[in-house]
């Protein structure tokens, strides 16, 4: 016998599912101290090495209250001293304390690299981007005049330039970055010929966009990513471009400090103080590959193939 379905009864209602290939909700943002936490751990040599950047930074930042003495105070009763517990590294030819013009000359070595590295980003990248999304006879000119750059040594067209400047760090620093912008517009050139061949390039160029508004827009923020691994590890050739130019008297002048100033100065008593050399030196070494492993990190990082 069938049953008759009551009129008045009320239906379940359907019961609504996702279907099966829906893509599940994304997960909330993690806070920003628990992915540097990650990466840190993730990447010990960089994590080591941005603070070991972090110490130089704060000492050439707080160096008149780190120092235990005046960096430019001369004390001719304690010349070439060994260390001890008042001078913890000795003093130079002139009894002044290395250690605080250590401290000192590290606010100098990181000025320097900023300089010349921020220098070339302003005139490279620019430079790079126009012959790059231009080309033709553009391309072509801007191309040969940055062969022709390359072509120099490069310590020689420093001092070259700075020749022409004037001495001073300030100067030599200008003269770094105008020998390190070709490499710098060499790579944004090379991104730029890419990505204008990019669809969105087209579709902003078809709505009417400038040139100048594409190349901010939409070609420079997918070019700068190798461009900023190539500024991070210019930082250390630009230290060691300050301490060749210094040493050579090019760069920072007497009495101030610099680690470069301080080479050229215990060259000349290398062999009755050799340990006069090894602050500085050691302190050069160790920033360089402080930003060498830093660039190294923030190029996987940034390069899409090796995620």
């Amino acid at each position: 016998m069938t049953a008759i379905p009551d009129p008045h009864a009320v239906a379940p209602a359907p019961s609504v599912r996702a279907p099966a290939d829906a893509d599940p909700p994304p997960p909330p943002p993690r806070p920003f101290l628990t992915r540097l936490g990650d990466w840190a751990s993730d990447d010990i040599p960089a994590a080591i090495a941005l603070v070991v950047l972090s110490v130089i930074v704060a000492c050439s930042i707080f160096a008149p209250w780190i120092a235990p003495h005046d960096p430019t105070l001369q004390n001719y009763d304690i010349i070439l001293e060994a260390p001890s517990p008042d001078y913890l590294l000795g003093t130079d030819d002139l009894g002044r304390d290395v250690f605080s013009r250590l401290i000192h000359g590290a606010s100098a070595s990181v000025y320097a690299a900023f300089l010349s590295v921020g220098v070339a980003a302003l005139l490279g990248i620019p430079v790079g981007l126009i012959a790059g999304y231009a080309g033709g006879y553009v391309d072509e000119a801007v191309s040969r005049i940055i062969d022709t750059f390359l072509s120099f040594p490069a310590i020689v067209l420093a001092i070259a330039v700075t020749g022409v400047l004037g001495i001073g760090l300030t100067n030599a620093m200008i003269a770094v970055g105008i020998v390190f912008a070709p490499q710098l517009a060499r790579l944004a050139r090379a991104r730029a010929l890419v990505l204008k061949q990019e669809l969105y390039v087209d579709a902003a160029r078809c709505f009417g966009a400038s040139t100048g508004h594409i190349l901010i827009r939409h070609v420079l923020p997918n070019a700068i990513q190798p461009v900023l691994v190539q500024m991070t590890l210019l930082m250390a050739v630009a230290l060691l471009a300050e301490a060749s130019l210094s040493f050579l008297g090019l760069g920072m002048q007497p009495p101030e400090p610099s680690w470069g100033s301080m080479i050229a100065r215990a060259y000349l008593y290398i062999q009755l103080a050799p340990e006069q050399m090894w602050a500085p030196g050691i302190a050069i070494l160790v920033t360089a590959l402080s930003f060498n492993t830093l660039g190294e990190s923030l190029r996987e990082a940034l390069d899409p193939t090796s995620r």
